[in-house]
């Protein structure tokens, strides 16, 4: 009996202590992969105060932006004159081949940073089959949670991939290039109603040239961005949101100041894009307007000191008719005799609501319709503000 009281003594003394088997404590489960985005060694932390846009040294060499044509969805590739390659979203899952053959064309043989701006299916669908195309360095993306398939997919890619995760926010540096400064301006919070606005923002300079590209940040995140005193003067501006009126406030628009603007959009779409309020707030400022719906896949190339489209900028007049020779594809250029493209991504609503959704939408857990775009405006549905 003395003995048995003894061994529960030193047992229950074992454990207030805190001792544990000789091989070490019992380990915790894994964490959610969202929880192990770490800031990385490659990146820097900003002040985000406001720096000079002065002029800067000559560098040597060209830097190239490719505003692929995905439809209604976002996809740029940026190659850097030290051949780094950075890609920014790939587009719906649908794009993933198109896109792989693209970047392909143009050399791309591994990619030093992809950057998934934020959840939605039209910026992340695409990325498991370029993942598993590609050997990948790092990925960047917020630290935002979605309900979708796709969005499982594409947490699994990078689980594969093998490439180190990097929680993006606004303050950290890319140094991948020495010529060339990549900074994140977004997102600033880890709070957001919409989906959209924590995508990342990225602002790039090489010489005395910069480019900024903001995924689909609308108005709150444009505010945030405003408010913490970021340097967000650039001669090219990706515009908002495929040129949503949720995005491109004149405050922000003022402040970014650019000289060209493209919008990556789907021709035919049904939500409008770009909007006519943000067509003319560019033509009012006599800003020069390049659109993927009407243009295909876009280039711009600086040598530090100009930038050079390959593409003929878009009629500046806001209601100006859409222009008759858009690729559905993506590719170097689009023919002149191809007809503008629909919309190719497939939609769906429920039996009782009046949303319509996208693959993968937790709303369509019960039922899943498909519906065509035209159906969609003429019988009056609005998108889901979880899938959209």
């Amino acid at each position: 009996m003395k003995l048995k009281l003894f061994l529960f003594s030193l047992i229950l003394f074992a454990l207030i202590c805190g001792c544990y088997p000789q091989d070490g404590p019992i380990k915790a489960e894994k964490p959610p992969l969202e929880d192990q985005i770490s800031a990385g060694e490659n990146t820097t932390a900003d002040s985000g105060q406001e720096r000079s846009a002065g002029p800067k040294a000559a560098v040597n060499g060209k830097i190239k932006v490719h505003y692929l044509n995905v439809g209604q969805a976002d996809s740029i590739l940026i190659q850097t004159p030290a051949g780094k390659n950075i890609l920014i979203d790939g587009g719906n899952s649908s794009d993933g081949d198109a896109v792989v053959r693209y970047l392909e064309s143009q050399g791309v043989q591994r990619l030093d940073a992809v950057v998934a701006t934020h959840p939605h299916a039209d910026h992340i669908g695409g990325l498991p089959r370029i993942l598993s195309a590609f050997p990948v360095a790092n990925i960047y993306f917020p630290n935002a949670i979605h309900t979708t398939r796709t969005y499982e997919n594409f947490l699994r890619a990078v689980n594969a991939s093998g490439a180190k995760r990097i929680r993006a926010r606004a303050g950290l540096k890319l140094e991948l290039d020495p010529d060339v400064e990549a900074a994140i301006l977004a997102p600033g919070g880890d709070s957001y109603e919409k989906l959209n606005n924590y995508s990342v923002v990225l602002r790039i300079e090489y010489g005395n040239t910069s480019f900024l590209f903001t995924g689909d940040a609308e108005a709150e995140s444009e505010n945030l961005i405003l408010a913490g005193g970021h340097l967000l003067k650039s001669d090219v501006l990706k515009v908002g949101h495929h040129g949503s009126s949720t995005s491109t406030t004149q405050s922000f628009l003022s402040a970014v100041s650019p000289k060209y603007a493209v919008i990556s959009v789907g021709a035919g779409n049904s939500y409008g894009h770009p909007s006519q309020r943000v067509l003319a707030s560019l033509a009012s400022r006599g800003i020069t307007v390049y659109r993927t719906d009407q243009s295909g896949t876009i280039v711009a190339t600086s040598d530090g000191e100009t930038i050079s489209f390959d593409k003929k900028a878009s009629p500046i007049k806001p209601h100006a008719p859409p222009a008759a020779s858009a690729g559905t594809a993506v590719s170097k250029a689009a023919p002149a005799a191809q007809s503008a493209p629909t919309a190719r991504e497939t939609i769906f609503v429920t039996r009782t609501g009046k949303k319509f959704h996208r693959e993968g939408c937790r709303y369509l857990a019960k039922s899943k319709i498909p519906i065509s775009r035209q159906d969609v405006a003429a019988r009056g549905y609005s998108p889901c503000s979880v899938c959209f």
